[in-house]
């Protein structure tokens, strides 16, 4: 059950982020989003003893790496709910509606970099797959920084862009790279912070 939900929520993340310039109809998008929160709700539910640990034990540094990181995701996806939720239904013209884009905006991106992050710490569980995400990662750099994702997390660009002369399978290449690069990072991170804590 939590693999098929990690799975899912991945996948979803993944044409989530190509915006609403993939599909005709920006309701899609919408719809899809709206299942996105669904599977999160239940990947809480899931995993709900975390959360009832938290206040629980000794904090070393791959525990607090680990609560830094579940946080972000949390807070990210309250923020993507929000804003999405507000351009939706609630704010169909005016400067609401130009705040709530620049919100969903740097949630969705940061987001993203979280749960990369959190795929990660948990890579261990995958070790078949290191072998395929190493060199994957490797040009992962490349498409960080030819998609720009620091400026949309950073609000040095207000607007998604999309080239469509690249397409969209070159588009989903290129941020599954991106979640290899931060996942593999992340998992060498939490291996070193937990020998250290030996």
């Amino acid at each position: 059950m939590n693999m098929s939900v990690d799975i899912a929520m991945t996948v979803l993340s993944i044409i989530l982020m190509g915006g609403t310039v993939l599909f005709p109809d920006d309701r899609v998008h919408q719809c899809l989003g709206m299942m996105m929160l669904v599977l999160w709700i239940v990947h809480t539910v899931l995993h709900r003893r975390w959360y009832g640990a938290l206040l629980k034990g000794k904090y070393n540094s791959y525990r607090f790496l680990q609560l830094v990181i579940n946080l972000g995701i949390t807070i990210s996806c309250i923020l993507v709910m929000i804003s999405g939720l507000s351009m939706a239904w609630f704010l169909p013209t005016g400067f609401g509606l130009e705040y709530a884009r620049t919100i969903h905006l740097v949630s969705t991106h940061w987001y993203f970099l979280f749960m990369c992050a959190h795929l990660g710490m948990h890579l261990s569980m995958m070790n078949i797959l290191l072998a395929v995400m190493l060199p994957l990662g490797a040009y992962g750099i490349y498409a960080f920084i030819i998609r720009g994702l620091w400026r949309y997390m950073f609000l040095q660009q207000q607007f998604f862009f999309l080239d469509l002369e690249r397409g969209y399978i070159l588009f989903a290449v290129d941020y599954i790279a991106i979640l290899a690069l931060f996942a593999v990072l992340f998992h060498f991170l939490a291996i070193a912070l937990r020998r250290r804590t030996q």
